[in-house]
């Protein structure tokens, strides 16, 4: 027997766990018998903008481009070249091969209007 603070029995048994042992549990559905379940199985998800980044550009490859003659009229300076392709790797493996017709992002430069090149 346990006894409460004050001294009386509590009517618990040795064991300071309460006794579970005749709990049954259910569970029940408003869906009628046998209905079909939604199929999730070919849901997909994905998330895309066709809106540039803050301050890109796009531009349209020529004949005879190079990424350097790219960097020079949209920064300024051909030392920005590498900032181009590193822009596109994935359409370009060799900052050499450009061809035309191809689309290429030209990203914004940092306004401070420093040259490091």
């Amino acid at each position: 027997m346990n006894r409460s603070p004050d001294g009386s029995d509590d009517g618990r048994s040795g064991n300071d766990r309460p006794d579970f042992s005749a709990v049954a549990g259910s569970s029940a559905s408003t869906a009628a018998p046998g209905a079909d379940r939604a199929d999730f199985s070919k849901v997909q998800s994905s998330v895309s903008s066709t809106a540039a980044r803050s301050g890109e550009q796009s531009y349209l490859v020529e004949k005879g481009d190079n990424l350097s003659a790219i960097s020079k009229k949209f920064y300024g300076s051909a030392n920005h070249w590498r900032e181009i392709f590193e822009a596109n790797r994935d359409q370009l493996d060799n900052p050499d091969l450009i061809h035309p017709g191809q689309t290429l992002r030209i990203p914004a430069r940092d306004s401070d209007g420093s040259d490091p090149a």
